[in-house]
């Protein structure tokens, strides 16, 4: 009889087991993406080609990307991969976001040197200098196509640029912080050798 207890127990924390490895897979959408030509999309999957489990598949039509990974821990690694290759947008997994990693702070700025758009052709260079001069007080800006870093001058609320940008389906960072967060990673990596 007790032999049978057990057998049974056993089987179903088996069981339990297997669907958990079963349902750890983790599938998000990302829509409203930047997706204007070829290079995008390759600029996309290259992002993840370092984000070990992590696989994408990218709609350029539908400006939106599927990002498979094992576990969320690797989905959160694949999403602040895809960017810092300098795009951005909108999850459908209230777990995972795209990294709110800009560096800038909340009030009016003069002057804001921003990294790692992704702006590979005029297509995407037309589309950033749209979302900027949506923001008020914006007077100038220096996006060029084939360029990540670009500076915006005026008077304007530095979170609101960022905000533009992103519902663009850029992702960007401010020099500064993005160059702190750049030395944190490598001390990490040290540490763990």
């Amino acid at each position: 009889m007790t032999h049978r207890i057990f057998s049974a127990v056993l089987g179903t924390a088996i069981a339990m087991f297997a669907s958990q490895c079963a349902q750890a897979e983790v599938s998000v959408t990302i829509s409203k993406m930047h997706l204007c030509c070829g290079a995008c999309v390759k600029a996309v999957e290259g992002a993840l080609e370092k984000v070990e489990g992590a696989s994408v598949k990218v709609d350029k039509d539908a400006g939106s990307a599927v990002v498979t990974a094992p576990d969320q821990k690797t989905a959160r690694r694949a999403l602040g991969a895809i960017g810092r290759a300098g795009f951005h947008g909108e999850t459908d997994n209230e777990k995972l976001k795209m990294p709110d990693n800009s560096g800038v702070k909340k009030g009016m700025v003069k002057r804001l040197e921003l990294v790692g758009v992704h702006n590979c052709c005029g297509g995407c260079n037309k589309a950033i200098k749209e979302a900027i001069a949506t923001v008020d007080g914006v007077t100038a800006d220096t996006a060029e196509a084939k360029k990540n870093t670009l500076v915006v001058e005026g008077n304007f609320d530095g979170l609101a640029l960022i905000a533009a940008l992103n519902k663009a389906g850029f992702h960007v960072r401010d020099k500064e912080a993005a160059k702190e967060a750049a030395a944190a990673r490598k001390k990490k990596a040290d540490e763990a050798k």
